[in-house]
């Protein structure tokens, strides 16, 4: 599952071995031409969906995986294919931070919703409700994206500043300076929201 390039990690997420699965369903599948896992949330738990990857180690550097968000048959109203990656995750996920992509907003007819296509996060503290009251806007973005398609992200963690990509983008989409675990190590995880069937494949660290 794992590859040692120097000072890269690389994650092939081939199959579900040597994910650690809380609150989620997780199965190796084959998605638009290409091995992937498949993610459900399960809903007989309470917690954060979170399939975190066995062994990894992160504090600060670069993260990017190629990930789906869609929705399950009978998604709730708010469902929107949330799917993104966790970090610094601590034991159980009792602590992570996340950047995440809600893809039905990327092309929505509704400017609002497409403002909310991107959103950080850092549980439990800092939901994205929390972080909307308190500062509208600075902690999610607009993104060109699509549900049920591919797309690529990059995430850049460098003590309290955060910046995520999507898509190859050449400039960020959403720059965070204020991330709530500066100085935390911890696990990376595959994030899913409510409503959401998701797929990921090859993540990399560095």
């Amino acid at each position: 599952m794992q590859t040692d390039v120097s000072h890269q990690q690389v994650y092939q997420l081939s199959s579900s071995a040597g994910l650690e699965l809380l609150n989620v369903q997780a199965e190796a599948v084959t998605y638009q031409g290409r091995p992937a896992v498949r993610l459900i949330e399960d809903y007989q738990a309470d917690g954060s969906a979170i399939a975190l990857i066995e062994g990894s180690d992160f504090q600060d550097g670069i993260i990017e995986a190629d990930l789906v968000g869609g929705l399950i048959p009978n998604a709730p109203p708010e469902g929107r294919g949330f799917v993104g990656i966790a970090y610094r995750v601590q034991p159980h996920a009792r602590a992570y931070e996340c950047f995440y992509l809600r893809p039905t907003n990327g092309r929505a007819e509704d400017q609002l919703r497409r403002n909310h296509a991107t959103q950080y996060i850092a549980m439990p503290d800092y939901p994205w409700q929390k972080l909307r009251a308190e500062q509208p806007g600075v902690y999610e973005s607009y993104a060109d994206m699509l549900p049920d398609e591919w797309t690529r992200i990059r995430i850049e963690v460098a003590g309290q500043k955060g910046r995520f990509f999507v898509n190859d983008a050449p400039q960020p989409c959403l720059i965070v300076n204020d991330l709530k675990m500066a100085g935390t190590r911890g696990q990376i995880g595959l994030w899913i929201g409510c409503g959401t069937v998701a797929h990921f494949r090859r993540v990399v660290v560095r």
